[in-house]
């Protein structure tokens, strides 16, 4: 297993480059505001193995060294979410300062215990569901169809999670998940009185709360095949726009069975955050607070070249309201225009007709990532004609 600071000597800072830098959205110079490049890369939530928490199971392992960098990659993809849902994209993390409520009832759903919503446990049991065995590693889309399960019973955010599949985003079936007006609770519905019980990372009453309203915050997670032992070059300037969206969440993925939470690029590198180092785990101290600082990458991110990534990703997008999950529509259907660079994915307004229900080719979440892929993921569509029946 390689350790964090085995890697920052490699990566010890950015290059002297006039290429922008961008992280998640935001559009940085090295020579002017290399701070704040910083100050951001730090504010991530960073989530790594660790040892000697509560046995997953009451039996498993208590260590998710070696197995889960996956997991913790989809903690961090998440985590980004519910930072964007509750504090705000502008939010940052600084040493020392007090945070806010919010922010830690965020750090608790996450924390290494059974009862956190998206806990290392939580993702481990619901895996099974998933056809992946407590230890077993993780792709992209497994990862992605947890925490969308998960998700259900995060009440306090009430998000609503859209995996798309067969590379396709389906405006119509997004928007009737988004507008579907049940009863939600969230920070701007509910701000959490401080005389509140704080249960699972939430106010407990929040249920008593609840509120309509007419857009249930988005997390888009997009599942994608780009290519087949390597990145298509085609793909590399829409995946760079996708880091410049101000909805991005950033991407999942890495190299074979050594997952990372990639945030942003400068030139030909992405940056991103590394899992693959073994801390202890927290708990809270006797007073109640959560020491925090071991969640905060605080030296300069990793980068690798573009070419280097496992063809295997999945893309995410936060939209909080409807005007920005039409923004991001825009967006995307700008990219298709720009010189050189091949969609990831299609946007279409309703699901083409030609496509038949997953259930009834038995492409459940208990398929294996390796099965879907070979059957959906395919970058070269050239071979490949679909016929109506």
């Amino acid at each position: 297993t390689l350790t964090y600071d085995t890697l920052r000597f490699e990566y010890e800072d950015f290059p002297e480059t006039k290429e922008p830098v961008w992280i998640l959205g935001r559009k940085y110079s090295v020579f002017t505001e290399k701070e704040e490049i910083l100050l951001d890369v730090t504010s991530r939530l960073w989530f790594t193995y660790r040892k000697n928490f509560p046995a997953i199971g009451g039996t498993g392992p208590t260590s998710d060294t070696g197995w889960g960098c996956m997991l913790r990659c989809g903690q961090m993809i998440f985590a980004q979410a519910l930072v964007c849902r509750h504090l705000g994209r502008d939010w940052r993390w600084i040493k020392g300062k007090r945070q806010m409520d919010d922010y830690f009832n965020v750090l608790n759903a996450f924390i290494d215990k059974k009862d956190s919503y998206y806990s290392i446990h939580q993702i481990a049991q619901m895996g099974v569901g998933e056809g992946k065995s407590i230890g077993q590693w993780y792709g992209p889309n497994t990862v992605a169809q947890v925490l969308k399960k998960l998700a259900t019973f995060d009440t306090w955010s009430s998000l609503a999670v859209h995996i798309a599949m067969d590379n396709t985003v389906v405006m119509e079936e997004i928007r009737r998940l988004c507008q579907s007006n049940v009863p939600c609770a969230g920070a701007a519905a509910c701000p959490a009185l401080e005389s509140d019980v704080l249960y699972n990372g939430c106010p407990e009453d929040v249920g008593l709360r609840e509120r309509l309203t007419p857009w249930k915050p988005l997390v888009l997670l997009i599942p994608l095949r780009l290519g087949l032992t390597e990145i298509n070059e085609a793909y590399i300037e829409t995946l760079k726009h996708c880091f410049m969206m101000p909805q991005s969440l950033g991407v999942i993925g890495g190299k074979p069975n050594s997952a990372h939470y990639f945030i942003g690029y400068v030139g030909e590198e992405l940056i991103y955050l590394d899992p693959h180092t073994t801390q202890p785990a927290v708990e809270p101290s006797e007073s109640g607070c959560l020491p925090d600082e071991s969640f905060h990458c605080q030296h300069p991110p990793c980068r690798m070249s573009i070419a280097e990534l496992d063809p295997s990703i999945a893309v995410g997008f936060f939209c909080n309201t409807e005007a920005d999950f039409n923004d991001w529509c825009q967006q995307i259907k700008k990219l298709s225009l720009v010189r050189g660079a091949l969609p990831m994915f299609e946007l279409v307004e309703r699901q083409p007709s030609h496509f038949s229900n997953p259930d009834v080719l038995n492409l459940t979440p208990d398929s294996s990532d390796a099965d879907r892929l070979e059957r959906f993921f395919d970058s070269e569509d050239e071979d490949f004609e679909i016929l109506s029946l």
